[in-house]
């Protein structure tokens, strides 16, 4: 998929976003490390516990709210998701100026709040512009592969200068990057084009088709995962800080993590051709439990650095295996609002992984937080997988004998037919 019109040789509306979006990137990487240098790492483990814990609990709370309430109102409006993006945008650049002053007084958590919420609303909104700036609907799974590979380059780019600029200088000279970075995302965002038309209101069969086993079941399985990679991602910060490894361990355990995410956005289109996405997210979770379960019996560096790679591929293929789930059978004008309701489900998932190993600091080792972490991904990936079979081996007979609710009236001129789990014409589906 081009990102520029040959015939001008200027950005095409896809091109605009992927922009607007690696810039937005860049912002949040540039953020996270100034946030991280002021609350985390620059005191002991146990001292930074209750910070990092507040900050959590923070998170939580606007997850109830921008999927509920922006994803409705972004897919009924014409320009609004563009000019989310750009007023969270031009947001965050306020707010970055505003922690520079403020990085040792508690008026940062409030304001790491409301940083948190705008990130959110960008995500919601870049998803829900997502299929207005592409062709069709067969270059969803192109444009969200190229998107997702975009995003993690851009957090690379962002996050490893941001990184020594800390170590460096302090964290205030970060957040004045991270401000401008994210006045240049803003006036991006307003050159993206607005949406096509408005989506119409959802009806009762296109709530029974965000209802299908395969989208339940799938949705359930990526929120595990999520919140899988929340835990890991703070068991390993305060584990490794508690034990006093050395700063380039940090450092390679986040490339570790890149260089996975990296990976699995390339290996996810490749494995489309000869796998179903069902297969491709059944592998993301089984395989990085196998993973855990070996980096639980090493207990050492070589442990962390592995499990690390492995949920950032499984993590990323399974994200784009669900992306593309869902485009395939969910309803087809209202993704938008479909997509801003599973971000908030995987947010919060996030958020609810990151809080286990920061409540138990001192109760979770190594060893066992991995351990638990196999144990996790590995019943997941059975269930997902034993919820399929359940699904394809019951499937003909529920349909052929459906429930005494769904029985048309006697009155009727002729049953209506069962309804349908997916809008798609099964021969449009990618191959198996």
């Amino acid at each position: 998929m081009a990102t520029r019109d040959p015939r001008t040789y200027a950005l095409n509306p896809f091109g605009r976003l992927v922009v607007a979006q690696a810039t937005s990137m860049v912002g949040d990487a540039c953020l996270t490390v100034s946030l991280a240098g002021s609350i985390f790492f620059t005191q002991p483990a146990e001292a930074s516990q209750t910070k990092v814990l507040l900050y959590l609990l923070l998170t939580i709370a606007p997850f109830a709210v921008v999927g509920p309430i922006i994803g409705p109102a972004l897919d009924r409006s014409r320009a609004g998701r563009r000019t989310l993006m750009a007023i969270g945008a031009f947001a965050r650049a306020g707010v970055c100026f505003l922690m520079v002053g403020n990085l040792t007084s508690l008026f940062l958590y409030p304001l790491a709040f409301v940083a948190l919420v705008l990130s959110k609303g960008h995500a919601v909104a870049k998803s829900a512009l997502l299929p207005a700036v592409v062709k069709d609907d067969h270059a969803l799974v192109e444009a969200n592969s190229r998107l997702s590979l975009v995003s993690v380059v851009a957090s690379v780019v962002g996050g490893l200068p941001e990184a020594a600029c800390v170590a460096l200088f302090n964290a205030q000279v970060s957040l004045v990057i991270a401000t401008i970075v994210f006045l240049v995302a803003g006036v991006l965002c307003t050159r993206i084009p607005a949406a096509g038309r408005p989506a119409q209101v959802e009806t009762d069969e296109e709530r029974l088709e965000l209802a299908a086993p395969s989208i339940v079941f799938a949705g359930t399985a990526m929120a595990v995962m999520r919140g899988c990679v929340g835990f890991l991602t703070f068991q390993l910060a305060f584990i490794l800080k508690g034990t006093g490894q050395p700063a380039w361990f940090f450092g390679v355990v986040l490339a570790a993590s890149a260089v996975g995410g990296f990976l699995g956005v390339i290996i996810t289109p490749l494995l489309r051709r000869r796998l179903k996405e069902e297969t491709i997210l059944a592998g993301a979770l089984v395989i990085p439990a196998v993973v855990a379960l070996f980096a639980a019996r090493d207990g050492g560096r070589i442990g962390s650095v592995a499990i690390a790679f492995a949920i950032a591929v499984g993590a990323a293929c399974g994200r784009i295996a669900f992306d593309s789930l869902l485009q395939r059978d969910g309803p087809e004008h209202l993704r938008g609002r479909a997509f801003a309701r599973f971000e908030t489900r995987f947010q919060l998932a996030w958020c609810g992984g990151a809080l286990i190993p920061v409540a138990l600091l001192g109760v979770l080792t190594r060893r066992s937080g991995f351990f638990l972490l196999a144990l996790v991904l590995g019943f997941a990936g059975l269930s997902y997988v034993g919820g399929l079979r359940a699904r394809h081996q019951w499937g003909p007979h529920l349909e052929a004998h459906p429930p005494p609710e769904s029985q048309p009236p006697p009155d009727a001129a002729e049953p209506e037919p069962p309804p349908r789990t997916a809008r798609h014409d099964p021969g449009n589906q990618p191959p198996a």
